[in-house]
């Protein structure tokens, strides 16, 4: 899985012009499923999102979690995340799940960060979304989970 991390002052997400998903401070989190990803990149991912310290401490140090500074999370399926861009000027999207499979991950890695963490808004998955951000700092991080290898 592919993901995006954006730590903001707040964000939301808008479909049609209306609100879907909003967050105060906390991460943004742009997030795309890979083919041959499973639960298992989804549980990694998220063990990874709640845990990296990229939030300040008293003594102005990237040093919290998310966690730590009890803020929220916007999840967003992206797949253009997977794009890829060596065989020309137009990005191929091949890498990315089906949209059944990544529908389904998003899904579970959703359920999954509400089970784990209190405050999680997400966007619409395949929607023609309006993403609004004050990233904080500016801190943007990519995080990349590879699918595991499975041994015959």
């Amino acid at each position: 899985m592919i993901s995006v991390l954006q730590r903001v002052r707040e964000a939301r997400v808008d479909v049609d012009g209306q609100t879907v998903g909003a967050i105060g401070a906390g991460l943004l989190v742009l997030v795309c499923a890979e083919r041959g990803d499973t639960e298992a990149e989804a549980d990694k991912l998220l063990a990874k999102i709640l845990k990296l310290r990229i939030f300040s401490d008293a003594a102005g140090k990237m040093n919290q979690s998310v966690q730590d500074v009890d803020g929220g999370l916007l999840l967003v399926s992206q797949f253009t995340l997977a794009a890829d861009t060596t065989g020309g000027n137009r990005p191929s999207f091949t890498q990315a799940a089906a949209p059944d499979e990544g529908r389904r991950l998003y899904d579970y890695l959703v359920a999954q960060a509400r089970r784990a963490h209190p405050v999680v808004a997400t966007g619409q998955f395949a929607a023609d979304m309006q993403v609004h951000l004050v990233n904080d700092g500016p801190v943007t991080i990519p995080l990349r989970m590879p699918p595991a290898v499975h041994q015959n």
